[in-house]
């Protein structure tokens, strides 16, 4: 059975150059890509929050989560605060804070593809005092694994 299609309404914003919607470039793509309403260029040791133009809300039960893109990390652009967390009570413009690793920049146009938007189900939740439990051997964090 096919979970139930979620929907998420969007509104552009109106100083903002018309970009395409939010939606998969291929059917068995986990994400949606989200796209540049500016042309900037981003440069090393800054981070640019880029405007996609679009405001939105999750459905009800739900948050939307940003990513970055890998194609964009293979060519030194890195999301900062990766993922990043859109609440459902979040109703600003959608940005995505990108930096550039290298010397020189790198020029984001407007409609290139800059980020990566999902939904995700929010599962109600309480933290509560109590025992854990006994410690492990994996009590050290960061590596703890030892890989």
């Amino acid at each position: 059975m096919s979970p139930a299609v979620r929907r998420v309404v969007v509104e552009r914003v109106a100083d903002a150059p018309e970009v395409a919607l939010p939606e998969r470039a291929t059917s068995g793509s986990a994400c949606f890509d989200l796209r540049a309403a500016e042309r900037v260029v981003l440069a090393r040791g800054t981070v640019t929050l880029v405007r996609t133009g679009l405001r939105m809300r999750a459905p009800r039960g739900t948050f939307l989560e940003v990513r970055p893109r890998s194609g964009l990390g293979s060519k030194g652009v890195l999301m900062a605060n990766a993922p990043g967390t859109i609440d459902r009570d979040y109703d600003g413009e959608v940005r995505v804070p990108l930096t550039y690793l290298f010397d020189g920049g790198y020029t984001i146009e407007v409609g290139d593809r800059i980020g990566q938007i999902r939904v995700v189900e929010d599962h109600p939740a309480r933290f509560v005092l109590g025992r854990v439990g006994p410690s492990r051997t994996r009590n050290g964090g960061f590596g703890s694994t030892g890989r």
